[in-house]
């Protein structure tokens, strides 16, 4: 038995961190693998799993550390033909097509591998247990077995886990507890941008995204992707207004658009892209009652651009301001960004990460920022928030961008859309 040690005594040295060389990766995972780690990634069939997990792969075997990459899906000779498409051929990178997990424990007895890729944890099964692959008890067996060999030998693994129709992690809730890193893989099919969140991690923090880009060369981590959800604006086109999001600690870009039209159905239609459908019909009703935007009688349309997912309330201000923006045939300053989130009497709450909003906005160019009311205090202070003359709040950050505070939905529309006092002329 290992005696217990005072904690300032237990050594660190096994806990290495080794850089994937993936930065965006690296990014989520807070730093990169941690040796003798157990890493689930999860994500939808054709999101991208396999091909930035063999990139993965690829880059370790370059640096002259042996990596075996096994699938259940799919064959060797098939894994090769991706690793060509993508680049990622390498000496030091093991090929094996295998479903039993004896047969994989026995693969990484006779290679002594530093990395472990498993495609996926729902294909392999124990002999020794029954069931069918992918029901409860073999995962249960087959991630217990993994975790074992990884924290005996010191081996990096990293798990490729599928999900259910409702996008939760397919087996037992288990599984999660059981690894050390759950990483979750989102984006639109129909989208080449990726997202890589950090659901659960013991090593680093849970708030940081990765952003990839996914090509038939394979798949490219984004730096600086803001740019990819805001698309090429017409300044004489109502029905548009650019928010910034928060995704973990990093704020992105994001443009709302809105189309109001005259409906000739029973029931007017709320048809949403982007965005979460519950929350485009509470601002419409809020609009419609606490401005007088008759939205009730009305189509509304409202989608991002780039594919990109956008469902904090912070959004609502601009969201909005685009519906607005399209009732009154007036289009907003395309250099202005809109954050808030608006209550059910209209007003515009404050939201977390305003510095951190208005530096990104104010990086990529924008010149003014509707903000809520209330953010005078720590958020503003840290940006030296000053006030104009007569008592008008508007403040100048030192980067450049003028920040003014909004109370309500009809500050918002009278200072943001040519200070139009109310939204009585829409019809």
């Amino acid at each position: 038995m290992t005696p217990a040690l005072p904690i300032g005594q237990v050594s660190t040295d096994a806990s290495v961190v080794r850089p994937t060389g993936v930065a965006e990766f690296d990014r989520v995972l807070g730093g990169g693998l941690v040796v003798g780690s157990v890493v689930l990634v999860a994500g939808e069939p054709g999101i991208g799993k396999s091909t930035l997990l063999l990139d993965v792969a690829a880059r370790a075997a370059r640096a002259g550390r042996p990596v075996l990459y096994a699938s259940g899906e799919e064959s060797a000779s098939q894994i090769r033909l991706r690793a060509e498409r993508i680049g990622a051929m390498a000496d030091g990178l093991y090929l094996t097509a295998e479903t039993d997990l004896g047969r994989v424990l026995g693969q990484i007895e006779a290679i002594k591998p530093d990395l472990v890729v498993i495609d996926s944890v729902q294909t392999i099964a124990s002999a020794e247990i029954d069931g069918q692959a992918g029901g409860v008890t073999q995962v249960r067996e087959v991630a217990a077995a993994l975790i074992a060999a990884a924290k005996a030998q010191g081996i990096c693994v990293l798990l490729v886990g599928h999900v259910t129709k409702d996008g939760s992690i397919a087996g037992p809730r288990l599984l999660e507890h059981l690894v050390d890193v759950v990483v979750s893989f989102e984006g639109d099919r129909h989208s080449r941008l990726r997202l890589v969140r950090s659901v659960k991690n013991r090593y680093g923090p849970t708030e940081e995204v990765g952003c990839f880009d996914l090509g038939e060369g394979g798949i490219v981590g984004l730096a600086d992707p803001s740019g990819l959800f805001v698309g090429a604006r017409n300044p004489d086109v109502p029905g548009t207004c650019v928010t910034v999001t928060l995704e973990g600690r990093r704020p992105l870009l994001a443009e709302i658009q809105a189309l109001v039209t005259v409906t000739v159905a029973t029931h007017p239609r709320r048809a949403t892209s982007g965005l979460d459908s519950s929350r485009v019909a509470m601002v419409s009703a809020v609009l419609d009652k606490r401005g007088g935007a008759r939205l009730g009688v009305a189509d509304v349309y409202a989608a991002t651009v780039g594919g990109m997912r956008v469902t904090e309330p912070a959004a609502d201000l601009a969201l909005a301001l685009a519906l607005a923006s399209c009732v009154l045939d007036a289009p907003m300053d395309p250099l202005a960004v809109a954050f808030g989130e608006v209550g059910l009497a209209g007003e515009i709450r404050p939201v977390t990460g305003l510095a951190r909003r208005l530096g990104e906005a104010a990086r990529l160019g924008f010149t003014t920022a509707y903000v809520p009311c209330g953010g005078r205090g720590r958020s503003l202070s840290a940006i030296h928030a000053g006030t104009s003359q007569g008592g008008s709040p508007e403040m100048v950050a030192p980067s450049g961008i003028r920040v003014i505070e909004v109370r309500d939905i009809h500050d918002a529309v009278a200072r943001a859309l040519e200070r139009r006092p109310r939204l009585r002329r829409i019809n």
